[in-house]
């Protein structure tokens, strides 16, 4: 894996859709550059900070976020001369989105007052009355011709479909929910699935005008449904919740064909792999370093001889100064030694290489317990995320942050365990191939493939990758910082094999 140089971001980052492009927010700039050379091809001033970003489907627009105004402001890239602003005035704006035709972008004002669609064609807007969440609530069809948008009136939950052509509503039905969460098309646009609030388990699958298909629910009076994700097939609707199970139902009965657990105790029989990420102090041993009393004896100073198997031929070979070199030589070494003890003994991180270590089962993971005295209590379902062929899924318990579980969906069994150091930050899979990288705010990737799990150190010591986001193509990932981003160009995936590796 090779890693580019540091630039400096101070907001979002995102690949283009076309995989060619990087957009970064650096303040009040947007700052466009190519993928493969890192070189600025376009630069634009926003009339804010920028808080938020992202691409049109087509590549050829981006809209910038300014809430603390708050506004948007979209541009072009193929007419660089071209702007457009959109100010909601006193509603404001909560969050925006681009419509898959790349020509329109809707917009929720504050409050869920209103949900605004606005056309760059002719500036024409439509509005619809009484969204039910800002940042989420609204669903687009795969083939870009439907919009899926909740609202909720009168203390009851609709869904109003919406023609994206016209933007006239083609039908509205009202869902059985409390106070409904969210909602996701499907992949092959032919079902709606619907789950209501953390406070009552309800998971809901509806067709595309407005038949109740099937109703789950795993158990009533107890914290419900955490998150919910589709397989990019279809075939699977896997529900993490706050029981620290995830269940999948099959796309054919709507019945769940297989439950997940995540116990903090590990036990056989057991056919996944579990790593566990180990540190290792590189520090210079010095006690076997010293001249052998046969270079001492040969003035000429052919050759160097370390007993401590260092052997430098070339070097000094026939040099009178070997002797010189020789002992320069010995007093860098022991100059870094004494640099490497110092800096651990005021409290610097010493140099450390990691890897993984593979472990035996039974194996007891670590584990957080949440105060009962708080909301929003970190625990169940909150990392889920398929592979692109639908056979793994990768999850996070909350209440063990520091470690991810790897499924197999197609034999039903739990993969692999990868125990690390710190929390888990983000986790995301290669869109080409099946290959997971993660990272837990060091300076140090973590990448699982069917053919074992990887450690990866990264050049930049000071480097602490916070999050990180594949391009589409599969063919770089940008590790972000608190204050600067690089990008890391990600080798092939060889063909895998059944032995699981540790090196590095």
């Amino acid at each position: 894996m090779e890693f580019t140089e540091t630039f400096k971001q101070t907001g979002p980052c995102a690949f283009s859709p076309n995989a060619r492009f990087l957009a970064v927010a650096v303040d009040y700039r947007l700052v466009i550059r190519d993928v493969h050379t890192l070189k600025v091809v376009q630069l634009f001033s926003c009339l804010d900070k920028i808080t938020y970003i992202e691409w049109a489907l087509d590549s050829e627009y981006i809209l910038c976020g300014l809430y603390k105004r708050p506004m948007l402001q979209a541009w072009s890239l193929a007419q660089p001369e071209w702007t457009c602003k959109i100010d909601e005035g006193p509603a404001g704006i909560s969050y925006a989105r681009w419509s898959p035709d790349s020509r329109h972008i809707l917009t929720t004002s504050e409050f869920q007052l209103r949900l605004t669609v606005w056309s760059l064609l002719n500036t024409a807007c439509i509005h619809l009355q009484w969204p039910k969440h800002g940042s989420k609530g609204v669903s687009f069809t795969k083939d870009g011709k439907f919009a899926a948008i909740c609202t909720r009136r009168d203390c009851k939950d609709y869904v109003n479909l919406l023609s994206c052509h016209t933007w006239e509503i083609m039908g509205v039905f009202a869902v059985d929910t409390l106070d409904l969460a969210d909602i996701q098309w499907s992949p092959d646009d032919s079902a709606i699935v619907i789950w209501d609030s953390i406070l009552e388990y309800k998971v809901l699958i509806y067709s595309p005008d407005g038949r109740c298909l099937s109703k789950y629910q795993a158990y009533e009076s107890g914290l419900g449904v955490k998150s919910v994700s589709w397989s990019p097939c279809s075939q699977f609707l896997a529900a993490g919740s706050y029981d620290q199970m995830i269940r999948v139902l099959n796309h054919l009965t709507w019945k769940v064909f297989a439950e997940f657990t995540h116990l903090s105790n590990v036990r056989g029989p057991c056919a996944a792999a579990v790593f566990k990420e180990v540190d290792e102090p590189l520090l210079l041993d010095m006690s076997e370093l010293s001249l052998s009393d046969e270079f001492i004896q040969r003035s000429s100073g052919e050759y160097l001889h370390f007993s401590s198997k260092f052997f430098i031929n070339d070097m000094m070979k026939n040099s009178m100064y070997g002797f010189v070199y020789a002992y320069c030589f010995l007093f860098m070494y022991a100059d870094c030694q004494s640099q490497m003890i110092s800096s651990v003994d005021n409290g610097a991180e010493p140099c450390i290489q990691v890897r993984y270590d593979v472990l035996e089962v039974p194996v007891t993971l670590p584990t957080q317990k949440p105060p009962a005295d708080k909301p929003n209590p970190k625990q169940g379902i909150g990392l889920m995320s398929w592979s692109s062929d639908s056979q793994y899924m990768c999850t996070r318990n909350d209440s063990m942050p520091t470690v991810v579980w790897v499924w197999d969906v197609q034999r039903l069994e739990l993969a692999a365990i990868l125990i690390q150091k710190d929390p888990v930050r983000a986790a995301a899979w290669d869109p080409t191939c099946c290959r997971l990288v993660l990272c837990t705010g060091s300076s140090n990737l973590y990448m699982w493939t069917p053919s074992g799990a990887y450690c990866i150190n990264a050049p930049f010591p000071q480097f602490s990758v916070l999050d990180l986001k594949w391009n589409s193509d599969g063919s770089c990932l940008i590790l972000k910082d608190k204050d600067s981003f690089c990008c890391a160009a990600v080798p092939l995936l060889q063909e895998s094999s059944d032995d699981y590796s540790s090196d590095d």
